[in-house]
């Protein structure tokens, strides 16, 4: 299930005004689409995923069950399969690529679904963690469109204390001088800033509670935690490699660092809530002392939130 179609995205002007010539959006199908396409679901990747990441949902009998709905899944800008730093010829190649917001994700988004396959309604748009930011900008770019939406682990904004932790985990990486700004050599990856990424995320990608929960005695819990510290090195091979240094490379410039749906072109600071509450079909999971947004009284995201 792993194989991806290719749409061609033409010229594409970013949102900061950089135009990508040829830009493309790598995606895959799941299912079919029904004869008045009202079975449509738009499922975005996560964070440095690509669109196999996302299979852990899709199949028989699973929530995306592709016997009843067709199921999209792009991959986002930047995530090495679509266009990015590492396919992309001068004068945007490597560090020179520009900035691509959430924004800039769901119009190519936006393009892939009504162009290539005439869809003018969308079921619903889920996502975990980045792909809920994407789920969440769904709703404010094309609220007209989208019937409704369930994002899980993630917000409209990013918040300071993510903010921070990726700056940390940016740090880690940058500090390899092989890095060189950006300009490291295809042949020479900075592995050595790789591995000290993974192992710093091992500390961020799973909350304190995940840990506590397997504890004591206490050797069962290092063990783990050894565990999930080589699990992160896996995952964040020197091929994924291109993508996290893009999407991590400067405060200002990250998809992530600056995701705030109030930035929405078009919409009204006091918009965007309403048009997320309208659409969201699910609420907020109970969650035991999470790491990134804790519960803190008068802070929410149903009736009444704004981005604040």
């Amino acid at each position: 299930m792993s194989d991806h179609l290719t749409f061609q995205l033409g010229d594409f002007t970013t949102q900061g005004g950089a135009t990508l010539r040829g830009a493309h959006l790598a995606y895959t199908t799941y299912g079919e689409l029904n004869a008045d396409k009202s079975n449509v679901i738009v499922y975005p990747t996560w964070y440095s995923g690509r669109h196999w990441d996302n299979e852990w949902l899709i199949g028989p009998g699973m929530a995306l069950d592709p016997a009843e709905y067709f199921i999209i899944v792009p991959n986002m800008l930047g995530n090495g399969l679509s266009t990015s730093p590492s396919n992309t010829p001068p004068p945007y190649d490597r560090a020179r690529f520009p900035d691509i917001t959430v924004y800039d994700q769901i119009e190519a988004q936006h393009k892939l679904v009504t162009e290539e396959f005439g869809i003018e309604r969308i079921a619903l748009v889920t996502g975990w963690s980045m792909g809920a930011g994407q789920t969440f900008q769904w709703a404010v770019s094309y609220p007209e469109m989208v019937e409704r939406i369930a994002p899980f682990c993630g917000s409209p904004r990013t918040s300071l204390h993510n903010k921070v932790f990726l700056e940390g985990v940016k740090a880690a990486l940058t500090a390899d001088a092989v890095y060189n700004g950006g300009w490291y050599d295809a042949e020479k990856w900075p592995t050595t800033g790789l591995r000290a990424l993974a192992r710093v995320y091992a500390g961020w990608g799973f909350s304190q509670a995940f840990y506590w929960r397997f504890g004591p005695p206490l050797h069962h819990s290092v063990t783990r935690l050894v565990r999930s510290v080589h699990s992160w090195e896996r995952q964040l091979s020197p091929q994924q490699l291109g993508r996290v240094l893009y999407l991590l490379r400067r405060p200002e410039g990250s998809s992530l660092d600056r995701h705030d749906l109030s930035n929405s072109p078009e919409r009204s600071r006091g918009e965007s809530p309403r048009l997320i509450r309208e659409r969201t079909s699910m609420g907020e999971g109970v969650r035991e002392a999470p790491l990134y947004r804790p519960r803190a009284p008068g802070r929410r995201w149903g009736p009444g939130a704004e981005f604040a």
